[in-house]
């Protein structure tokens, strides 16, 4: 018989028989404080003495088991029971349902602690997390001592373990768990920075992910078990493991790790959070723009001035000049300061906010303009057309039959004459906004520091600022633009 371990009873039970003593052995292991619970002598040197609730071999064995708990080894007691030779003979068929050999007052056989060593590379994951503002939990069935030390070895915990003061860091025993009401729980997570949940079932597991979420945090959950699924599924981002996970808990989980690897979360917050940024940094990018081309439009519509930018140049920015710099921000290696950042807040910091709004359309974009408004009326005044003439001088200006038009020196100005000078308008227009744009995709190139410290080691970035300056300069002096698509140099 074979009675399998399981996290509520936290022992296994197997029962063998033994021919040469013609009777059956039962031998159990798990929980130490389980198996001595479950016992009412100890084996001594070969010798089976009685160990009473107040016998001294309980208390060596609650020393023994500080000891090799505290140097952050698991630890198994051992027990077993020859059963009566006439009660369970040969053959007998013993049931692990309805428990029909007995189950307490075994002896004692000792303890064997073995030792699980976390991989190299989790005490500085850990400790990324914690200056990424991210709350590392400990959730284990492993024993209060064990865990706590094992929390230590990694830096779980780096305060001293509160009793029933402080704000240090809190150990919790499953047993304890059980008897707390949600407002106890909520106090405890509010209340501690840093928090070992011991001796749990995968049921607490769910509690506890409840727990963190009634407090607004956005939970992500490890686990391996079928019984962690209802965790798995409840937590924001549920993940599996990939090598020791069951089936059932990786169909209930968003992602599956597939190194088993803690390490390996804390790449992906990280990669995730540079997804964000360069997603943020290409859209505010985008964005800008727009301000300078719906501008002249606006301009010309409201204050009634010749054109200043027209469709095509639009759409060269837009397909063209714009197109590449975007791209290449997406390629933007991570800030150095990118794991020192607290969480952003899903409520406040989405993708699109009122301050990449504020940013790209009130301040950068407002910026762009006044450089295209700048170079238009340069060229205007230097022909002749000051900018108070300007004013009102749309409808004069695009009469075709008018071919005498006055400028503010007295020149007149044909048709022709003017719908030349107004297509250069738009090329000093569209090249305004392609070197304010060189600004920007650098002003883009990081959200915290300074150009400075990140550089400008992205090719990518690098070669799409050449492209979109040659691109300019392609379609504004290449011979025959001025025909086909009328941008004059």
């Amino acid at each position: 018989l074979r009675f399998l371990f399981n996290s509520t009873n936290k022992y296994q039970v197997s029962v063998h028989w033994l021919p040469e003593e013609n009777q059956h052995l039962l031998v159990m292991k798990g929980a130490p404080e389980r198996i001595m619970d479950r016992c009412s002598s100890i084996l001594i040197e070969g010798e089976v003495k009685d160990m009473p609730a107040d016998s001294e071999y309980r208390a060596q064995f609650n020393t023994a088991y500080a000891e090799l708990g505290g140097m952050g080894e698991r630890v198994l007691g051992f027990c077993h029971s020859f059963l009566d030779k006439e009660k369970f003979p040969q053959g007998f068929a013993f049931d692990n349902e309805e428990v029909n050999f007995p189950l307490e007052g075994l002896t004692f056989v000792g303890l064997m602690a073995m030792i699980d060593p976390p991989r190299a590379n989790v005490p500085e994951a850990v400790n990324k997390c914690k200056h990424a503002g991210i709350k590392v939990i400990m959730v284990t069935g492993d024993h209060p001592i064990t865990a706590a030390a094992i929390a230590k070895n990694v830096g779980i915990i780096t305060e001293d373990v509160a009793e029933n003061t402080g704000t240090g860091a809190a150990v919790v025993n499953g047993a304890t768990l059980k008897d707390m009401t949600k407002k106890d729980l909520d106090g405890l997570i509010a209340k501690h920075r840093e928090i070992v949940f011991a001796r749990t079932s995968p049921q607490q597991k769910l509690i506890i992910v409840e727990a963190f979420q009634r407090a607004g945090q956005i939970v992500a959950v490890t686990g391996d078990g079928v019984n962690d699924s209802p965790a798995l599924k409840k937590a924001d981002i549920g993940i599996a493991m990939g090598i020791a996970g069951s089936d059932v808990s990786k169909e209930a989980a968003d992602m599956i790790l597939l190194d088993d690897n803690f390490a390996s979360i804390v790449t992906g917050v990280e990669e995730g959070r540079l997804i964000f940024d360069n997603l943020k940094k290409s859209i505010a990018y985008t964005l800008t723009s727009n301000i300078p081309e719906i501008s002249p439009f606006l301009f010309f519509i409201i204050l009634s001035i010749p054109l200043p930018l027209g469709t095509v140049c639009i759409l060269f920015i837009d397909l063209g000049t714009d197109l590449w710099p975007a791209i290449s921000l997406a390629y933007e290696k991570a800030e150095s300061d990118i794991m020192l950042r607290q969480p952003r807040d899903p409520v406040q910091d989405r993708l699109v906010n009122e301050r990449l709004i504020s940013v790209s359309y009130g301040q950068i974009g407002m910026i762009q303009a006044s450089a295209g408004f700048f170079t238009y009326f340069v060229i205007m005044a230097e022909n002749g057309f000051l900018p108070g003439i300007l004013l009102g001088l749309r409808e004069s200006w695009d009469d075709r039959n008018d071919n005498a038009l006055v400028d503010s020196y007295g020149q007149e100005w044909s048709y022709s004459d003017r719908k030349e000078l107004e297509y250069t308008c738009h090329s000093a227009f569209f090249v305004s906004i392609v070197i304010v744009q060189w600004a920007d995709v650098i002003i883009c190139k990081t959200r915290k520091l300074s150009v400075f410290k990140q550089g400008m080691n992205n090719w990518v970035l690098n070669t799409g600022i050449m492209f979109e300056t040659a691109l300019a300069a392609f379609l504004c002096y290449t011979p025959g633009m001025d025909m086909a698509l009328r941008v004059y140099p």
